[in-house]
């Protein structure tokens, strides 16, 4: 391995988590653990239909219950200012909570209960009575391809991943000599995180509100809950100290989010509201159940010469809700002619949600079990197929990539994972009751980089606080940021702090799409270099040798400011706060995309090696090995990274084998919405695992030279496991997950 590859050895040895004691020792507080005075409680109570109007509904018993301050619904509601907008374009595209007596999925809450304790409040609902006037609902996807809509988002961009697209020949796959067609199931999934959703609200008279609350975004949040009741954006403070897991479920406002501010306008208390874990199955979005069609032409020697790539997605009757299923498809190999089609499918469930690798997670599995199909039918390694089809620059945006070092990700999972072990032939390796294959996929993700501010405040005693709006949502964020800013400064990470989580904090993305560290990370490198900037104009007063400093040759080592590492020029630290009578300096830094996305086409891409054992007599599938190789650019924080990595692999492989939602279609309920039926990895479940970075750096994005990395490292993982389970046993499932029941 070169120098610069990372293995799990070499990332055993970063620098910790900056927040790993507090959250392991209990002492970090989640939004449902934050207390306040004269607190109450909420609870919510659901429809159990999926389709209707809410005829009567009678909360008098529920009222009259011990502890009951009130009950909140249509009927009483203190009402959503934006919903009476008359500009309906200003109106946000979501479900109208409490607005009127509709039913539009099952599980969609109808009223709250706010109570001076939990459980009277669940007590409470309970006694909630409704009748409704039911209507015919829909919820099986296949049923109801008919009503697939094209999508508004593609209307409004053309050009865009979800719009109807052609490059080259439409069909071009039915010239080719060898063809794949088939078509492939993706179910919903759950994100389902460790940390509940939760919230608690709490106005200041009748127009400044204050939140706790589990959100991906604290100033997105803040802007979204100011357009909806109508306040001034400073009115609304938005506070996410700590989020444990999200995955793309807090990314928006939900409605439990909007009942809990109309519940403690009501009762003028403070009001806490946590969803339950079967809640978390349909309050909060979920990767939408998706149907695809991908067929694939190609040359006898390998090469790709068309592909058509169709998608159908689940959406709500309230709300569309897109994602690029298809982009990967369009981008990924040197392949002249293709075409693409996506459609969503109005139907009563709740809206899907963003989920870790979205689009791409989904879209990567039909593509990739594709071209692992069509390997075996040119008998072409599957790895030397995608290296005989490997696109040189961008074949959508006709772009060079601004860094792409797939080739060496393949390269090193393959002398891994031991990819000359694997046979030509599927089902003919076996080791005692159990058949053995390997598989190989291949997973991208777009590198983005947005605007973000940080407030550096340098103290006399050498410490340094850095502040951001951006949520931290388990990846360590903070951690990667002190770890930018020691390397840039040359402090010892233990003197830095970094404070997130609160929308008034200085300016920041969601967490989502792989982009923090390449955005907040910028501001931190602005605001490090506009501090060694102002420390150099103190310094020349006494040194005439830093009229001309030059910010990258400046460090602050240990309690002396140094240029260049020439020690004869190094001046006290403190003499600079005391010659201009400072305790501390207030310094703030910004970045902000550039021009480089008018040039380059930016990626990051993940390749997964799988080694799959499956039981001959029983179907039970057992993953022994997993390699996967990264390029994100220069990896900031490798112990972090490695952890992404790992859950990576971990959602991939439930993703294969053992998540689904299921819906009972008779009467549109989600009927696994628990732990104890919806399955998710253990231990027992998670193999060897080898995580590898290239760690090559990427010179156009950001002054880090890093790419996205938390979205990417799941997409790929799944198609990996079909592959690596068809070459064990010559049984292929296109239809997720691979249960036992698939493989007899």
């Amino acid at each position: 391995m070169s120098k610069k590859h990372l293995d799990n050895a070499e990332m055993a040895k970063a620098m910790n988590r900056v927040d790993g004691r507090v959250k392991v020792t209990g002492a970090a507080k989640y939004s449902a653990e934050v207390q306040l005075q004269d607190l109450s409680y909420a609870v919510l109570v659901e429809s159990t239909v999926a389709q209707g109007i809410i005829s009567k509904l009678d909360t008098k018993k529920a009222e009259w219950a011990p502890g009951v301050i009130a009950v909140v619904s249509h009927l009483n509601t203190p009402g959503v200012p934006e919903y009476k907008l008359e500009n309906q374009e200003l109106i946000q595209k979501q479900l109208r909570v409490f607005n009127d007596a509709n039913i539009y999925y099952n599980g969609q809450p109808i009223a709250v209960v706010i109570a001076d304790s939990l459980e009277r409040a669940q007590y409470a609902a309970s006694l909630v009575s409704v009748t409704y006037k039911q209507e015919k609902h829909l919820t099986n996807l296949e049923e109801n391809l008919s009503r697939a809509v094209v999508p508004k988002r593609a209307k409004a961009d053309p050009k865009g991943f979800t719009a109807d697209f052609i490059r080259g020949k439409a069909g071009a796959y039915l010239d080719a000599e060898v063809q794949v067609t088939e078509e492939y199931i993706q179910p919903s999934e759950v994100h389902h995180p460790m940390e509940l959703h939760s919230i608690i609200a709490s106005w200041e008279g009748e127009d400044r509100l204050t939140l706790v609350d589990k959100t991906q975004g604290s100033q997105q949040t803040q802007a979204s809950i100011a357009k909806s009741f109508q306040l001034p954006v400073e009115h609304v403070k938005v506070l996410a100290t700590y989020v444990g897991g999200a995955f793309g479920s807090a990314l928006r406002v939900w409605p439990h989010e909007i009942v809990a501010i109309l519940a403690a306008k009501k009762v003028q208390k403070p009001v806490k509201l946590v969803l339950t874990r079967g809640q978390m199955s349909y309050m909060v979005g979920y990767r939408p159940y998706t149907t695809q069609k991908v067929s694939i032409g190609a040359s006898k020697d390998g090469k790709l010469l068309g592909i058509s790539h169709e998608s159908y997605g689940k959406t709500s009757m309230y709300e569309e809700f897109t994602e690029n299923v298809l982009q990967m498809t369009r981008m990924m190999y040197n392949v002249p002619n293709i075409d693409t089609k996506y459609r969503i499918v109005p139907l009563n469930v709740s809206t899907p949600a963003p989920m870790r690798g979205p689009g791409e997670a989904t879209g990567s599995f039909a593509l990739e079990c594709a071209l692992d199909e069509l390997s075996y039918k040119l008998n072409i390694d599957p790895l030397e197929l995608r290296l005989i089809n490997y696109a040189e620059q961008d074949p959508d945006k006709n772009m060079p990539w601004s860094s792409n070092y797939l080739k060496e990700c393949y390269r090193l999972g393959a002398e891994k994972i031991g990819w000359n072990k694997r046979k030509a032939k599927a089902g003919t390796v076996q080791e005692g009751e159990w058949k053995v294959g390997y598989g190989v996929a291949t997973g991208t993700f777009g590198a983005f980089r947005s605007a973000a501010t940080i407030k550096a405040t340098y103290r006399s005693d050498g410490s340094l606080l850095l502040q951001s709006a951006i949520a931290d949502i388990g990846p360590g964020t903070g951690t990667a940021m002190t770890s930018i800013a020691a390397a840039n400064l040359g402090i010892d990470p233990s003197r830095i702090t970094f404070q997130l989580g609160n929308s008034s904090f200085p300016k920041a993305p969601m967490q989502g799409g792989s982009n923090v560290v390449a955005t907040v990370g910028s501001a931190v490198i602005a605001a490090c270099t506009n501090l060694k900037v102002d420390l150099a104009k103190r310094a020349a007063k006494q040194k005439s040798e830093w009229h001309n400093a030059v910010p990258d040759h400046i460090s602050l080592k240990g309690a002396h400011l140094v240029n260049n590492d020439d020690t004869s020029s190094k001046v006290e630290i403190a003499s600079l706060f005391k010659q201009d009578g400072l305790n501390e300096l207030v310094i703030e830094g910004s970045a902000a995309q550039g021009e480089e996305r008018n040039k380059y086409s930016f990626y990051s891409y993940s390749v997964h090696f799988i080694e799959a054992h499956v039981h001959e007599l029983t179907g039970v599938v057992r993953i022994k090995n997993a390699v996967s190789v990264v390029d994100c650019g220069t990896v900031v924080s490798p112990k972090t990274a490695r952890s992404q990595l790992m859950g990576g692999i971990v959602g991939g492989i439930g993703m294969a084998l053992m998540e689904e939602a299921v819906i009972d279609d008779r009467t549109g309920r989600t009927i696994n919405a628990s732990f104890g039926d919806y399955h998710v990895p253990v231990n027992a479940d998670i193999p060897q695992m080898e995580m590898l970075f290239v760690n090559e750096k990427d010179p156009y994005l950001n002054p880090m030279g890093s790419k996205g990395l938390g979205e990417v490292v799941i997409i790929g993982v799944a198609p990996a496991v079909a592959n690596a389970v068809y070459n064990a046993t010559g049984k292929r499932v296109r239809h997720l997950p691979i249960t036992p029941d698939k493989l007899i």
